[in-house]
């Protein structure tokens, strides 16, 4: 090699994967090498190093890097821990081989043996390699399998959700019940299944409770909807998504409530036109003609790319086909139910046996929020079933909007915008 060297890289190689604990670190395979070259007096023109993994062909920038300078002439050796570092995938032992038969790479050398042009030396360099994509993929195999067996003990991999935690006892991981969140869970379930709880409201009722996540942050709307459609908490999982198992936890909720809870929250994906679930169709009737009054929804593009819903109800014009009532927007015809709720006397008001839970803890809570805010005690509180049923009708479910107004002695003629006796 006198006239021409070889002008060799050293390649350090650590992946971050648990996979690879106990490989060498970047500095301790740097020296080991560095020691080699000091004893063979070979030349080493640059260093380089990356932290990834080498399971997939074409992802390490680094090595990619050294690939195309030595298409490029600069390089034509490389120094390495172990064959290992440079590959564990077909692709890149592929083009490593490539460039050897080539002429553009002279040698690879590693802590125990060189590797040159020659059939033997790159035949054994290809078992070497094999045999770590081979490591690489029954390790992935194993995973899947221990993963597979774990489900079908009944044991979720991974961190428990909210209202549960992962425990190791005796050497033996388990799922406990975290006592803290648990009960606030299983009753925002009830409050949703059996008294008409909206997401939002549930989140509202979550965030007075004191719930938070194990950062200490409130919980979102979107998690809420997460937590309502997760089987695990009435002691079932999915894992992966789709494939269902019967848990050895402790269940929060019953099975029962949990599909009820489903049946509140879910919105059927194809639904006929005239079907959707709107909170007032067919409760009134047109003024001018007697035909059924429906829903109809309406999207408006926002600026922002985003739509704003829009609901209104109109005449169906099956008695009449040129009946020319106008279109009267939901929150139009809610002001006008309210109205209608404060001039009618308390007496007259009935609350549907289904809301009257949610009424005592929308009561509760109203109380609380005044009296940390006043002087006053709370038996001088007074909230009233006309406060409540307009909270219904602004923040209700469709189902609580509808059972209220259907104990309502009000109007159910419309005309011109309006309800008329």
């Amino acid at each position: 090699m006198g006239d021409n060297p070889t002008k060799y890289c050293l390649y350090a190689r650590k992946s971050s994967e648990s996979d690879e604990r106990q490989i060498m670190s970047i500095d301790s395979q740097i020296k080991e090498m560095k020691t080699i070259a000091e004893r063979d007096n070979i030349l080493i023109k640059e260093i380089r190093y990356e932290s990834h993994s080498a399971k997939a062909s074409g992802q390490r920038p680094v090595f990619q890097k050294l690939i195309a300078d030595i298409v490029g002439g600069e390089f034509n050796g490389i120094m390495t821990w172990n064959p290992d570092r440079l590959s564990r995938n077909a692709g890149d032992l592929g083009r490593i081989v490539d460039l050897m038969d080539q002429g553009k790479l002279h040698e690879i050398k590693t802590f125990s043996q060189s590797f040159c042009n020659q059939p033997n030396d790159k035949f054994l360099l290809m078992i070497l390699c094999s045999q770590a994509k081979l490591e690489n993929d029954n390790k992935a195999v194993n995973v899947k399998r221990g993963m597979r067996a774990k489900c079908e003990m009944g044991w979720r991999p991974g961190v428990a959700p909210l209202g549960y935690m992962n425990r190791t006892f005796a050497g033996v991981r388990d799922i406990i019940i975290d006592p803290d969140r648990a009960p606030i869970i299983k009753e925002a379930f009830d409050k949703v299944a059996y008294m008409y709880h909206s997401g939002r409201m549930a989140k509202e009722w979550m965030d007075n409770a004191g719930f938070t996540t194990r950062q200490g942050k409130k919980i979102t709307t979107s998690m809420i909807y997460l937590m309502l459609k997760n089987p695990f908490y009435c002691g079932y999982f999915e894992y992966p998504k789709g494939k269902l198992y019967q848990g050895k936890h402790e269940p929060i909720i019953t099975k029962e409530v949990f599909d009820d809870t489903l049946k509140e929250i879910s919105v059927p994906r194809k639904i006929k036109w005239g079907a959707k679930g709107f909170a007032f169709k067919n409760m009134f009737k047109c003024y001018s003609c007697g035909s059924s009054v429906i829903g109809e929804e309406k999207l408006r593009l926002l600026k922002n790319g985003g739509h704003r819903r829009h609901v209104y109800y109109h005449c169906t014009r099956f008695k009449d086909r040129k009946c020319k009532e106008p279109y009267l927007d939901e929150k139009e015809l809610i002001k006008f139910i309210i109205d209608f709720i404060e001039k009618t006397d308390e007496k007259n008001i009935h609350i549907p046996e289904k809301l009257k839970g949610a009424m005592m803890e929308y009561q509760r809570l109203v109380k609380d929020t005044i009296f940390l805010n006043s002087d006053k005690f709370i038996d001088d509180i007074e909230v009233g079933i006309k406060d409540y049923a307009k909270y219904i009708l602004k923040e209700g479910t469709n189902n609580a909007k509808r059972e209220l107004v259907e104990q309502l002695s009000i109007p159910k003629l419309l005309h011109d915008k309006k309800l008329i006796f």
